[in-house]
């Protein structure tokens, strides 16, 4: 969608970022899926060896580049920024190696849009999941990550790690992080806590 277009659009302007590293195999179908449910996306190139960007770009995304490998937390931090300069009302990440479907995004948004929630997560650890495809070794590690971001923010988070979000206006505002890599997926649930950010769980 073009600048113009996204000026005159009526109703809540609704972003993607992805921070994408190396994703060629995967980054096109997640595009393609996304833009069914947004006005606009955004996908950071951290500084990738392969065609992650020109596949981007040529599916008509708006890419940053990164000249350099600079870590998740670094790409997350472009994708907030570019939101807020861009005005957008409720950014969704999602990641690009396709983990993640493009198709929920109209279901994580929903809080927001209803005016329930500041940020929402999408949890691979709902009632009736077992975490999906993640190796055994990494779950148990997310779920330790978790129970100590649970602990620490009394929000009954179920999957702080997951890179599938919504931020409204409100959040993009809040929400700074200074963490170049994983860790600021954590480092932003405890500034939304300390904003008075309202939680959602999505389950996927």
């Amino acid at each position: 969608m073009t600048t113009e277009k996204l000026q005159t659009k009526t109703g809540p302007l609704v972003f993607v970022g992805i921070p994408a590293f190396n994703v060629e195999e995967s980054i096109a179908k997640v595009v393609v899926n996304a833009k069914k449910h947004c006005d606009e996306i955004v996908v950071c190139d951290d500084g990738s060896s392969d065609d992650t960007g020109e596949i981007a770009r040529k599916l008509g995304c708006r890419v940053i580049r990164h000249p350099k490998n600079r870590g998740y937390g670094s790409a997350i931090r472009s994708l907030l920024d570019a939101a807020r300069e861009s005005g957008a009302d409720i950014l969704v990440t999602i990641d690009g190696d396709g983990q993640h479907n493009s198709k929920e995004i109209s279901g994580l948004v929903a809080p927001i849009m209803k005016g329930e929630a500041d940020v929402v997560i999408g949890t691979r650890f709902g009632p009736n999941s077992d975490g999906g495809n993640i190796p055994s070794t990494r779950r148990l590690g997310i779920k330790a990550i978790t129970w100590l971001v649970d602990s620490l923010t009394d929000q009954q988070i179920t999957d702080a790690q997951s890179g599938f979000r919504a931020y409204n206006k409100r959040a993009l505002e809040a929400l700074h992080p200074g963490e170049q890599g994983m860790g600021a997926s954590t480092e932003i649930l405890f500034g939304a806590r300390t904003n008075g950010l309202r939680f959602w769980r999505f389950r996927l």
